[in-house]
């Protein structure tokens, strides 16, 4: 067993752990953070998405002691932030959210990826954007909409003159 020590959704964490945990299970299991789904195990469907020091990760594929010291984000403290909520409420406007497995990682990654989108990114960037998160419901219009959506609210006012 190993100590753990990580920064998470702002406040120091500590877990013992074995060595080979995942980062999602010490989440969900340790931690308490239920919001990280396990989906696939393998990093394709991004359900699991966190921020890991401010970039997006499958935390299926990270062990949660190369971790110690970093500074990690969930879906509960992302979803509380303004982009976030901005994307949260823009999946719900849109019809971006069904099943709700991938929803998840598609607000962590799509509030991460907002501020560097700019007020009207077109599809295109979107889905490089979105790369790595997979929904087998929406058939993506909606979740693209409503983060071209998002990006248009959070840069409210920055457009040309």
């Amino acid at each position: 067993m190993i100590e753990v020590t990580v920064q998470c959704n702002g406040v120091a964490r500590s877990a013992r752990t074995e060595p080979d945990r995942l980062l999602v299970d010490l989440l969900r299991e340790e931690l308490a953070l239920t919001g990280t789904k396990y989906g696939c195990g393998t990093g394709d469907c991004g359900a699991c998405t966190v921020l890991l020091d401010g970039e997006p990760v499958h935390s299926c594929l990270v062990y949660a002691a190369e971790c110690e010291g970093a500074r990690v984000e969930t879906v509960e403290h992302v979803a509380r932030e303004r982009a976030g909520e901005l994307v949260v409420e823009a999946l719900v406007r849109h019809g971006g959210i069904q099943c709700s497995i991938c929803t998840p990682g598609f607000v962590v990654t799509a509030a991460g990826a907002l501020p560097a989108l700019g007020p009207a990114p077109d599809r295109e960037q979107v889905q490089r954007a979105l790369a790595g998160n997979l929904c087998r419901c929406t058939g993506y219009g909606p979740i693209i909409a409503a983060v071209q959506d998002a990006a248009a609210r959070l840069h409210e006012g920055e457009g040309p003159a």
